[in-house]
């Protein structure tokens, strides 16, 4: 049976980027995107309705979002979708979440924004491609693709 899980978000940061390191050193950050969804009833009245999503980052870019992103600044983030589960130790149900697992990203928005890096700039330490990207490198088919390629655990 064939799968394809792929995600693409551009929104706001809700709060600053929570990095933390594994026992190994791999760096971790979690933020969260608001993403804005603007629509028509049926009686032409304009409504928006606001996504908040969660996004785990691994490596080296959860390292350059640590350091380059802030609340409130646009961020496009290319990822895949992860479904984590557990048990509520307070009510013994079990509970789920489904959040994205963030590989790449692009800085958004104008110098002025944040202060940071303006939009079309690629991430530092990047050279900004003169053609196409190439599409990304696939995991070696004996991989775990249910967990990052550096997580430790």
């Amino acid at each position: 049976m064939a799968s394809f899980n792929k995600v693409i978000i551009i929104g706001n940061l809700t709060r600053d980027p929570e990095v933390k390191y594994s026992p190994k050193g791999t760096a971790i950050a979690d933020i969260g995107l608001a993403v804005n969804h603007t629509y028509k009833t049926g009686d032409g009245e304009k409504r928006e309705e606001v996504t908040f999503i969660d996004v785990t980052f691994w490596g080296r870019v959860a390292e350059i979002v640590g350091e380059y992103c802030k609340k409130g600044r646009p961020l496009f983030v290319e990822g895949r979708l992860k479904l984590d589960t557990w048990d509520d130790k307070a009510t013994g149900q079990k509970r789920s979440k489904l959040k994205v697992i963030g590989e790449n990203i692009q800085l958004l928005g104008s110098k002025d924004d944040n202060g940071e890096q303006g939009e079309n700039h690629p991430a530092p330490g990047r050279s900004a491609p003169s053609r196409p990207a190439a599409p990304p490198r696939r995991a070696p088919a004996d991989a775990d693709l249910d967990a990052p390629q550096d997580e430790p655990w």
